[in-house]
This record gives structure tokens, C-alpha cells and sequence, in this order.
């Protein structure tokens, strides 16, 4: 199946409705009562051991570099000292019973056990049969990881895989474009479809003097206008940066095949659409804020 194939941008639109449902885990209720029940309570500990539980019990560096757009000193706060109180497998055992209630409550027990889920899973797992390790750290260390044997968990895992593996080559694009973590943030919440500044600073440990310094940095590169707007400039930047990530990321989309793509496609917008309306996101997430 050649690249001709599949229509400009359809991986991307893909990528998007799996990594909406996908990332419901990160602010779901299940997945903070689960890991409280093995002793991690903290927020941020617990968003930084279930992302980084798959690639082992890994030191602030190698997750503050994985993650990208995280300050490092908040990384350092929580990792390692979270593995000493659990282990990554047992977080990851507790991200799966966490992804198995919130699915339930989100798109009902109905959906979760349909042969639509089944189906989502089978595809979405044979678009990452053509994934690669290669330069990937996270999308790597979970496809070292089993896959679950019931379908809307086996779904899960799959965009689990997806999602990495596009972030991971996401993060390629942003170092060839020049942009340290923070310098995405404000380009990428500039575009109107990032988080708001004050998800930011509560999530990624930043400050306002430092968001400020980084709007600096922008307006003296051109990329970023007084009113805190993207320049011309700034607009084509970030849309070579998404036209380099659907680069890195064409193969599984490929693999799959334009059919394959375009029904993954359907189903995955449908789940999305489901959870988004049973309040899987807070109402202040997106936007300039």
C-alpha cells in the first residue's frame, strides 16, 4: 500500500480521535483512586507513573526527556522516589483495572463488550504491527508490554501505542524546529488547541515568568506578536512541525490501508465523541485561557 493511497492527513485525523479517547485515562477519577489504593496520591506522581511505568523503574531524566514539555525540577520531585512506593508493575496493573472501570463509565457496558470495540482493537493493533522502536523511547517500552486479552482494554493499549509512537517522532520535529519544551507549549496553546496557560503551570511545573521568558524568546525569533498571537512565521512553523510528525508517523497508518484507516477512523470518532459527552475532559482544558 503506497502512501498515494491514503488521503493528505487522514493518519493525523486517526491519530486524533484514538489519542482523544486514549488520553481520558490521564483525568479519569479511576485511574487517581487505583494508584492512591497502592499508595502513589500526588497528581503529578501519579501522571508520571503511569505513563512512564512501562519503560521500568527510569530515573527524573530519562522521563523529563521522554515527556519533553514537563520542567524538570517538578519531574525530579516525584522520580524515582515514586518506584519506592510501588513498583512499575504494579502501576501498571493498576492503570489496567483504571482503564477497564473508566471505559465502562465512559462509554457503557454495552460499547465495551460490542464486536464495533473488537473490531477498533483488531485495526488499531494491525496499524502498529508497522510501528517502530527505532529513536522511540515510550512507544518502545509499551510494545514490550502483553496485549490485553479483552477487546476494549486490547483497544486501550492500542492507541496506547499509537499515540507514543507519534508523540515520539512529534518530539524529532520539535528539536529540528528549535522549540525546548516550554517554546512548544506556548507556540502549540497559541494555535487555539492546546491547554490553557493555567493547566500549564499546574501540570508541567511552570512559571508565568517563565512562560513570559519564552514569549520572549518567540517574539525575537519572529515566531510569536506582542498580543502573545503566532506570525505568520509562527503559523508555518507549527504547521511544519505537524507535516514532519505525519512523516515520522506514516507507516502504521500505511500498513493499515486507506479502508483500514478511514473505518478506524469512523469507530474511533464515535467512542471519542461518547466519552467527550459523558465529561471525560474539564471544560477549562483547551484554549488560550
Amino acid at each position: 500500500m503506497t502512501s498515494a493511497a491514503l488521503a493528505s492527513r487522514s493518519g493525523r485525523r486517526c491519530h486524533n480521535v484514538l489519542n482523544s479517547l486514549h488520553a481520558t485515562s490521564y483525568f479519569a477519577p479511576e485511574t487517581d483512586a487505583e494508584l492512591a489504593g497502592i499508595g502513589i496520591t500526588h497528581p503529578r506522581a501519579v501522571n508520571f507513573a503511569v505513563r512512564a511505568a512501562a519503560m521500568g523503574p527510569v530515573a527524573a531524566g530519562a522521563v523529563t526527556a521522554a515527556f519533553y514539555n514537563y520542567k524538570h525540577e517538578l519531574v525530579a520531585r516525584h522520580v524515582p522516589a515514586v518506584w519506592s512506593i510501588a513498583s512499575p508493575e504494579a502501576v501498571l496493573t493498576a492503570r489496567a483495572r483504571a482503564v477497564d472501570a473508566s471505559l465502562r463509565r465512559l462509554l457503557g457496558a454495552e460499547t465495551v463488550t460490542s464486536p464495533e470495540i473488537a473490531e477498533a482493537a483488531e485495526l488499531a493493533l494491525r496499524a502498529a504491527e508497522a510501528c517502530s522502536r527505532s529513536g522511540r523511547p515510550l512507544y518502545a517500552a509499551h510494545a514490550d508490554l502483553p496485549v490485553p486479552e479483552e477487546p476494549h482494554l486490547a483497544y486501550f493499549h492500542a492507541t496506547t501505542l499509537l499515540r507514543e509512537h507519534r508523540g515520539d517522532g512529534h518530539l524529532a520535529a520539535l528539536l529540528a524546529a528549535g522549540l525546548d519544551g516550554l517554546e512548544a507549549l506556548v507556540t502549540h496553546t497559541a494555535t487555539g488547541r492546546g491547554m490553557t496557560p493555567k493547566w500549564i503551570f499546574t501540570t508541567r511545573g511552570w512559571t508565568q515568568e517563565e512562560w513570559d521568558a519564552a514569549s520572549g524568546r518567540l517574539r525575537d525569533r519572529g515566531l510569536l506578536d506582542e498580543a502573545g498571537e503566532l506570525t505568520g512565521r509562527g503559523v508555518a512553523l507549527r504547521e511544519e512541525i505537524e507535516d514532519m510528525t505525519d512523516r515520522l508517523d506514516r507507516a502504521p497508518y500505511e500498513h493499515l490501508g486507506a479502508e483500514g484507516v478511514a473505518r478506524l477512523t469512523e469507530l474511533g470518532t464515535g467512542f471519542a465523541r461518547a466519552a467527550v459527552a459523558a465529561g471525560a475532559y474539564p471544560a477549562d482544558l483547551i484554549g488560550k485561557g
